[in-house]
C-alpha cells in the first residue's frame, strides 16, 4: 500500500485554513519517518497516524479534532485494508496527539506523533504558518500593548509574535519524548527565539 497515496484524497473535503491541510500532515509524516528510523517503532503506525493525526479538524464545531480524527482514521484505514491488528494503535496515537490536551503518551509511536506535529511549531515553517493564518484572521503581526497570554489557548493570541511567545516558545527540546526530537528542537527553538526577539528590537528602534 502506498500510503501517501492512498490517504490524500481525504483531505480534499477539509474546510480548514492553510496551516493545517494535507501538506503540514505530509511533513508531520516526515518527520514522524525520521524519528521512527532513529528511534525505533512501527514505521507503519506512525506513518498512517501523522498523516491522519489532523483528518477531524473544521468538520464539526465543537467536536475535538483529536476525538473526531481517531473516529474517521479507523473508518478509513478499514476501508484501505489496513493491517487489522495494528488500526486500534493508530487510532489511540490520534486521540492522544493533541497539544493543548497535555496528554502523555504511552505507546513510543504516539509519542513519535506528538513529537513530530510539535516540531511543526517550533521554526522557520512554524513562523511561516502562523503569520499566513494571522493574515487570513486580520490579526496584526506585533503589538507591545499586548500582553501576551500566560496560558496558551488554541486561537486565542492576539498577534502573531504573542502565538509563538504562547505556544512556540513553551515547547522547549528538552520537553520533546524522544531524543532525536529534541536534538532536531534544538535549531528550530533558537531560531524561533532569535526572530521573535529581533522583530520586537526592531519594532521598537
Amino acid at each position: 500500500m502506498n500510503i501517501i497515496e492512498s490517504i490524500k484524497p481525504y483531505f480534499l473535503d477539509m474546510k480548514v485554513n492553510g496551516s493545517h491541510r494535507y501538506d503540514h500532515s505530509l511533513r508531520v509524516h516526515n518527520l514522524g519517518k525520521y524519528i521512527t528510523a532513529k528511534e525505533g517503532g512501527d514505521m507503519e503506525i506512525v506513518q498512517a497516524a501523522c498523516l491522519l493525526h489532523d483528518i477531524g479538524r473544521g468538520r464539526k464545531k465543537g467536536i475535538c479534532h483529536a476525538e473526531l480524527g481517531a473516529q474517521m482514521s479507523e473508518e478509513i484505514l478499514k476501508s484501505l485494508g489496513f493491517p487489522e491488528e495494528k488500526i486500534q494503535r493508530v487510532v489511540y496515537c490520534v486521540r492522544v496527539h493533541r497539544y493543548s490536551k497535555g496528554i502523555n503518551p504511552e505507546t513510543l509511536e504516539a509519542k513519535i506523533l506528538q513529537d513530530a506535529d510539535r516540531l511543526e511549531e517550533i521554526g522557520a515553517i512554524a513562523i511561516a504558518r502562523g503569520l499566513a493564518e494571522d493574515i487570513i484572521k486580520g490579526k496584526p503581526l506585533y503589538d507591545p500593548i499586548i500582553e501576551p497570554n500566560s496560558i496558551y489557548v488554541s486561537g486565542g493570541n492576539k498577534t502573531s509574535i504573542n502565538f509563538l511567545i504562547e505556544k512556540s516558545l513553551k515547547l522547549k527540546p528538552e520537553k520533546f519524548h524522544t531524543k532525536t526530537a529534541q536534538e532536531l528542537a534544538k535549531n528550530r527553538y533558537e531560531f524561533t527565539e532569535q526572530f521573535v526577539k529581533r522583530v520586537i528590537e526592531e519594532w521598537n528602534i
